[in-house]
């Protein structure tokens, strides 16, 4: 998992596309969500995704490498975490 300062928090929050809060959702809804979100974006656009689910923090680091998108982060945020997801670009 990537530590970022508030600085970096607030920079990657800026470029967020969209944001998908799957929190009190349990494996595997968070990422079916996911997958539905990034399918509805284009290629390189950030997916900003909230869970409580502690599965998720493994399973989307998981989902990201085996689809070719890119994690670049993962935060706790008090009861919740937050992922941000880079959509693959698509040839």
């Amino acid at each position: 998992m990537q530590v970022l300062d508030e600085l970096a928090l607030a920079e990657l929050d800026k470029m967020v596309a969209h944001t998908e809060d799957v929190c009190g959702l349990n494996c595997p809804l968070p990422i079916l969500r996911t997958k539905k979100a990034l399918a509805k974006m284009s290629g390189g656009q950030l997916l900003k995704v909230l869970t409580t689910d502690k599965a998720a923090v493994t399973d989307l680091a998981q989902f990201a490498k085996q689809t070719g998108h890119v994690l670049k982060a993962q935060v706790q945020k008090n009861e919740y975490m937050v992922h941000y997801i880079v959509r693959r670009i698509d040839e």
